[in-house]
Parts: structure tokens; C-alpha cells; sequence
């Protein structure tokens, strides 16, 4: 079952094309990641799909519902946690939650979420003394409480620490297990390649490519690089007359030798016929960075007029 459709999605700003009829769909209790550059169109999407923006054309579904209506279904099915979210600087993280969690039927145990997020001891801490990332933790609470059918979810762990985004992370692993549905948009490609079941690139408002993370990586025809630590010194000759080389660099005591895809397997022969072994290797295998890179290199993006950061109308 499709918890989110969107076929033909187009939004404009003083004439420019910010998103250029984008169509995917989301299957329930999936991650479903959005990546893109700065000013691809990414927020205006995301933002158009839960209602946030009045889009110019295409069909919208989230969990049946068409967001332009702004039916209470959909507000009972939906959470979104925005890049950027402020609460009165009085307000106290409690009172927050409680706030939020009254606007729900069923809504989720806020304790729970709290605690979960590790921000329980900030429940009686007023909003402005909340550090960055306090604040950011609290963001996606507030996005969860109401326990949604769909969550979208905007830079989801932008100012958290690794330990703090690892915990986060765990924590949507568990919900999706019990039939959440998330959208995903993220510049982190870790989180991408952890989370998502499957990714979307954005690049000048239009998708350029949608797979799994594992799969984009795969179609990504990258050289391969090595490093290592050998136990004698190493001829250059050696590693340059190989067919499978392409360059070779030293830093430091670590030679890194880039390649073709049997780059690491040919070196290892090589220089194990001279007797020379290779210490603290490491491989470096194409990854969803490489194909990141490599399908928004060299499109242009369209001027946004501020659009990407402009505040949100009803």
C-alpha cells in the first residue's frame, strides 16, 4: 500500500520552476530518503506533500488524504519536523509535549519520547535555554507524539552529536518496525545509507535518479582507492607497471594506490612477490557519496528567490 503518491508535483516562484514535476511513491512502513544540493527543491517538496505549501500541480496523496485540503485525517496521520522550529523561549519542554499531544486522539506516551531521546531532564527547561541540539531532539518529539501513520522528517539530526544521531537513528528503526512510514530528507549520507530503503536525488527541482542506496552506489563508476602501511620499502616501478593502477600517492609512511576495481587484489600479489606485506590496509569501495556527487556534478540549479528559506503560508 502507497502511504505517499506524487505524481507530477510542480511549485513555482516568481516565474522559476523550484520543483519540475516530481512523481515517486512511498510504500507503507518504509524510509523513504530525499537528497539533494542546496536549493535543489528538496524543503519545497517535502513541504508541498505535508501541506505546508499550496503546490501549482500534480497529485499529492499522504495516507489517502490530499494535504491542499487540510482535512483533520491527515493531521491525525501526520507528523513533520521541520529544518527549523521555534516555540515560545517560556514554554517548557513539558508543556510543549503536553501541548502537542493534546491535538491527538492516540496519541504516543511523551514521557516515553523524551526519555527515548534522551531530553526527560530537560522537561522542565524553558525552550530558550535549550541547547542546538536539545532543541532539535525536541523537534522530532514533537513530531512523533501524535503517533503518525507517515512522519516527514526535515535534516533529521542537523547539530546532533554521533551519539545523539545513532540514538535518534535507533529510534526510527524501531517505529518503522511497527508500520511508520517516513519521509526522509537529509544532507548526512551515513544516515541515508543506514536508514533508507530506498532514495530519491533531487537536483534543479526534478529527480534524477531514485534506487536504493546500495544500488546508486553500485552504479557508480568510480576508481577504487587503498591505503596501506608496507613492511619495506616499495618500488614505484612496480606498482605503475601494474594495468590496474591509475595513480599513486604517499602521505606520510601510507601509500594510497588508486584503481580499478581488482586495484587491491593486484597490489596485494605484487608486492607479496617481493616479499613486502601490507599493513593497516584499507579499501575504500564506492559509496552513496560517490554517487551523490556524481549525479548533481554540473547541473545547473535554478535562482529560488529565496524560496527555499522563506517562512511557510497557509
Amino acid at each position: 500500500m502507497a502511504m505517499i503518491e506524487v505524481q507530477g508535483l510542480t511549485k513555482s516562484y516568481g516565474g522559476t520552476d523550484v520543483v519540475r514535476g516530481v512523481d515517486f511513491e512511498v510504500s507503507e512502513g518504509e524510509i523513504f530518503g530525499i537528497l539533494g544540493p542546496n536549493g535543489a527543491g528538496k524543503t519545497t517538496t517535502v513541504e508541498c506533500i505535508g501541506g505546508l505549501r499550496t503546490r501549482d500541480a500534480g497529485h499529492v496523496r499522504v495516507a489517502g488524504f490530499d494535504p491542499a485540503d487540510e482535512d483533520r485525517g491527515l493531521r491525525e496521520a501526520l507528523g513533520i519536523q521541520l529544518q527549523e522550529s521555534r516555540l515560545p523561549d517560556k514554554q517548557t519542554v513539558g508543556e510543549a509535549m503536553r501541548l502537542y499531544s493534546s491535538f491527538y486522539s492516540a496519541p504516543r506516551d511523551w514521557r516515553e519520547l523524551l526519555e527515548r531521546l534522551d531530553i526527560r531532564s530537560q522537561e522542565r527547561t524553558y525552550f530558550g535555554n535549550l541547547s542546538g541540539g536539545q532543541k532539535q531532539r525536541l523537534s522530532v518529539a514533537l513530531a512523533l507524539v501524535g503517533n503518525p501513520k507517515v512522519a516527514i522528517l526535515d535534516e533529521l539530526t542537523t547539530g546532533l552529536d554521533p551519539s545523539a544521531r545513532r540514538e535518534v537513528w535507533g529510534l526510527l528503526e524501531d517505529l518503522k518496525d511497527t508500520g511508520v512510514t517516513f519521509l526522509l530528507v537529509s544532507h548526512f549520507m551515513e544516515e541515508a545509507e543506514r536508514l533508507c530503503d530506498r532514495v530519491a536525488v533531487i537536483n534543479a527541482g526534478r529527480i534524477v535518479a531514485l534506487d536504493t542506496p546500495a544500488d546508486l552506489a553500485a552504479a557508480v563508476h568510480t576508481d577504487q582507492r587503498m591505503s596501506f602501511i608496507p613492511t619495506a620499502g616499495v618500488d614505484p616501478d612496480v606498482l605503475t607497471a601494474l594495468p590496474d593502477v591509475h595513480r599513486i600517492d604517499h602521505i606520510g609512511d601510507r601509500v594510497v594506490v588508486t584503481g580499478t576495481d581488482n586495484v587491491s587484489s593486484a597490489v596485494i600479489i605484487a608486492l607479496h612477490e617481493r616479499g613486502i606485506a601490507c599493513q593497516k590496509l584499507r579499501v575504500d569501495q564506492p559509496g552513496l557519496d560517490d554517487a551523490f556527487l556524481a549525479l548533481t556534478r554540473n547541473i545547473a540549479t535554478p535562482e529560488q528567490h529565496g524560496s527555499e528559506n522563506q517562512g511557510v503560508h497557509r
